[in-house]
């Protein structure tokens, strides 16, 4: 069980039947009357966002949260294959529930699955990742201006900014985080 006073963000916690990660929390203790805690929490399950206020002292579930290391297969459709590192075993999950961490999602890439009850409902993908570069314009030379970029699709599908003296075959580490260039690989 989570007290208040455990909040903090990126918690998972257990609330009305189902998983959620707070996103956000403040401790408020108003001069007259109880503390309270508003929070605004993030369905793990349907990505709904939704703002509750909690009375000081109020108690939660943790949630039947698994996490398994799992290794990127394949894209079929719009269904995303893994497999388990451990057991061989596969799964897979749709596009609803792989987000935006699919388009940096290449084969062999090491991820993480976030399972409540034993169904998949989530993926953590490394926040830095080295990509290459299957597509972009050729730089100009002489054609620069302090911080100029161009668009570069990468091997995962994806297309971030990049410098113009990048040019297509070259490695790049992306921020899946933020879709942006870091430095050449």
């Amino acid at each position: 069980m989570y007290t208040t006073s455990d909040f903090r963000n990126g918690l998972k916690i257990e609330f009305e039947g189902g998983p959620y990660l707070i996103v956000y929390f403040q401790h408020v203790k108003p001069g007259k009357g109880g503390a309270f805690v508003r929070t605004k929490l993030k369905n793990l399950k349907t990505g709904a966002v939704l703002e509750h206020t909690f009375r000081s002292g109020d108690k939660v579930e943790k949630p039947d949260l698994e996490e398994r290391e799992m290794q990127f297969m394949y894209k079929m459709e719009n269904q995303f294959h893994f497999m388990d590192t451990k057991t061989y075993e596969q799964i897979y999950l749709d596009e609803d529930h792989v987000e935006e961490a699919g388009s940096y999602l290449i084969e062999n890439l090491p991820v993480k699955i976030l399972f409540y009850r034993g169904e998949p409902i989530g993926i953590d993908i490394p926040f830095f990742i080295d990509l290459r570069i299957v597509e972009t314009e050729p730089g100009v030379r002489g054609d620069t201006v302090s911080g100029a970029t161009k668009a570069a699709k990468l091997e995962s599908g994806a297309v971030v900014q990049v410098p113009l003296f990048l040019s297509e075959g070259d490695r790049i580490k992306v921020d899946t985080r933020t879709g942006t260039y870091i430095e050449r690989v």
